[in-house]
């Protein structure tokens, strides 16, 4: 799966997600500073399929069904790398038992 992490998030979350998965952080990508909606556009332009981001207003602010991405927001009590390590197991095991596009609640 092409996994996009947001610029909110630690870039070094990306070596949890293991050789299975390409995984780039928005700063990889030189999207720093892009808006959400075209960030999206982006990320569906460039083939991402999934998006982990901590912004959890962000369903709110777009209109997602034109995106055919699954976000998955992290719900963690800052943006450490300490903190969000034990969430990526979560997601991983979302994607293994198979997920949707849509947005995807991910809490301890």
């Amino acid at each position: 799966m092409k996994i996009l992490i947001d610029e909110n998030l630690p870039s070094k979350l990306k070596q949890i997600f293991g050789d299975e998965h390409e995984v780039y952080s928005v700063r990889d990508m030189r999207w720093i500073g892009k808006e959400n909606g075209e960030l999206l556009g982006l990320m569906t332009f460039e083939g991402f399929e999934a998006f982990v981001t901590m912004d959890k207003n962000l369903p709110k602010q777009q209109n997602l069904k034109k995106f055919i991405i699954t976000i998955f927001v992290l719900y963690g009590v800052n943006n450490k790398y300490e903190t969000h390590q034990k969430l990526v197991p979560l997601v991983l095991e979302k994607i293994q038992s198979g997920v949707d596009a849509g947005v995807v609640s991910i809490k301890r």
